[in-house]
């Protein structure tokens, strides 16, 4: 078959902007004593008893995203308050990005607020500004704008829930999108994909169907809700218009921020680590007083990191056996064998190979040639079995690595290949935690990232400063300290080579 090169995708140049603001303006409360309360003291007790009401567990497994509505809180806070309650209170989490649609624009892709903090009755809520101005520099959809912010509620509304869950300091980003077309959509997505990971908390702000009777509203809620259960952000959009479509008397809408939900969705989809779960619905119908002849549906919904069924009993990069590494080796010779004469792939036949090779895992391929490095490329665990991940990564070593030409067919027989089997990224809060010669780095701050494996460390005798600044320097480019401010992550790697286990 014809091999279509990996690349790692280059970020988008900024193309407009806001004119910058030259002083921090915070934002100051719009909907507090309309939508909430604005006395400290009321919104807490409301918090208070809105949690006991949703009487909801922490969530057993972590949660990466949660979709939560922003009406008044009479008449959804027990179904947000359901939400946030399946959060740990203890989680520290770096960012929590918090995205909505606007209700009074329309405008191209998003706007993000950089210009100052969020101000609530129970205090301020900082924006991370340096995070939000990367988001602008490096992608176009994005904006600094931040007058749609300035009365819009639905991302008001969900920082007091924040602010009185979360025991643990916390900045937002606060991002309201303003276009409906799903090309510019799934941009968006790409966007905010560099940051859709384990630390962040993806928070996003949607009612459901507007103003149907509330026995309407259940069923058109609950087919949406099923349809962003199944993870397919095209499916979810064919239920969004066929229920809009559907002639029931009232709907205008079957959700308000379905453009936040697709964004959501285009960055889940495909991963078989995540899941979506419901967990509770009402409508304004079922409140005391509420209109049952127009209703507005509610839905609290977590997305969880589930337990990898082959992290059961260790990872698989522990559970390599010698047969299992020269498998690999083999897979990465006759790859390039195959490559280097007509630029086609070997077709390795899985039914062959053993579990282990078969499960999702990250590689790295080092090539050598008379023990000078001659390409190294890799990448951490997607949705590729471990086999096709380490075939992938011995073509990419052999001709994308920027820092060599290509290899060519003559060369081969010189060259030794070495593989590094990763295990999946920890993220850390400390320098501290890293173990020189057992733990590989990779940090990432806004569009920039930067990976050492754990052998690089050991072999030139750097310290952990050295290890780390020598990343952020040569690998990252975001200078020899810009690690001091950058998300950074473990990882460990299993590692042999075609000299160790055949003595080539």
């Amino acid at each position: 078959m014809k091999y279509t090169p990996w690349i790692i995708p280059v970020a988008w140049l900024l193309l407009c902007t806001e004119p910058p603001v030259s002083a921090q303006r915070d934002r100051q409360p719009a909907v507090a004593g309309s939508f909430y309360p604005a006395q400290e003291a009321l919104l807490r007790a409301s918090l208070e008893e809105y949690s006991r009401i949703a009487g909801k567990p922490v969530s057993e497994h972590p949660v990466r995203a949660l979709i939560v509505p922003h009406a008044g809180y009479v008449y959804s806070g027990p179904v947000a308050a359901a939400a946030f309650s399946r959060l740990d209170p203890e989680t520290e989490y770096r960012n929590v990005f918090l995205i909505g649609v606007s209700h009074t624009a329309m405008y191209h892709g998003a706007a993000v607020y950089a210009s100052g903090h969020f101000i609530t009755p129970l205090g301020k809520v900082p924006v991370n500004a340096s995070l939000a101005a990367d988001l602008v520099k490096n992608c176009r959809e994005m904006h600094d704008h931040a007058s749609p912010h300035m009365q819009e509620h639905s991302l008001e509304v969900e920082l007091p829930f924040l602010q009185y869950r979360l025991k643990k300091d916390f900045q937002i980003v606060p991002i309201l999108i303003g276009t409906r077309d799903p090309g510019n959509l799934r941009a968006l997505a790409r966007c905010l994909e560099p940051y859709f990971i384990p630390g962040n908390l993806f928070v996003i702000s949607t009612d459901f169907s507007h103003y149907p009777s509330a026995g309407d509203a259940e069923k058109v809620d609950r087919s949406t809700a099923e349809a962003v259960a199944s993870n397919d952000p095209e499916q979810f959009l064919q239920v969004v218009k066929k229920n809009e479509a559907s002639g029931i008397k009232g709907l205008v809408t079957a959700m308000c921020g379905w453009p936040a939900v697709y964004c959501l969705l285009n960055l889940t989809q495909g991963d078989p680590g995540l899941e979506y779960s419901l967990v509770r619905y009402a409508n304004s119908g079922q409140v005391p007083h509420g209109d049952k002849s127009r209703a507005v549906g509610y839905w609290a919904i977590e997305l969880i990191e589930k337990e990898k069924e082959h992290n059961t009993g260790g990872n698989t990069f522990m559970n390599l056996t010698e047969l299992d590494k020269k498998h690999l080796l083999e897979i990465a010779r006759r790859t390039l064998e195959r490559f280097l004469d007509d630029e086609t792939l070997v077709a390795f036949n899985p039914d062959k190979l053993s579990p282990n090779l078969k499960q999702e895992g990250g590689a790295f391929v080092t090539l050598t040639k008379n023990g000078a490095l001659r390409g190294c490329i890799g990448r951490f665990a997607d949705t590729d079995p471990l086999y096709l991940t380490v075939q992938k990564m011995a073509v990419a070593a052999a001709i994308q690595d920027s820092r060599f030409k290509p290899v060519t067919r003559e060369e081969l027989d010189e060259l030794e290949i070495e593989i590094s089997v990763l295990s999946p990224l920890q993220p850390i809060q400390s320098k501290d935690e890293i173990v020189l010669g057992k733990h590989g780095i990779y940090m990432r701050k806004g569009f920039s990232t930067g990976t050492f494996l754990p052998q690089v460390g050991e072999k030139y005798g750097w310290t952990v400063e050295e290890f780390l600044g020598r990343c952020a320097r040569d690998k990252a480019g975001i200078g020899y300290y810009g690690w001091k401010d950058a998300e950074l992550f473990v990882f460990e790697a299993t590692v042999f080579s075609e000299h160790e286990l055949s003595g080539r």
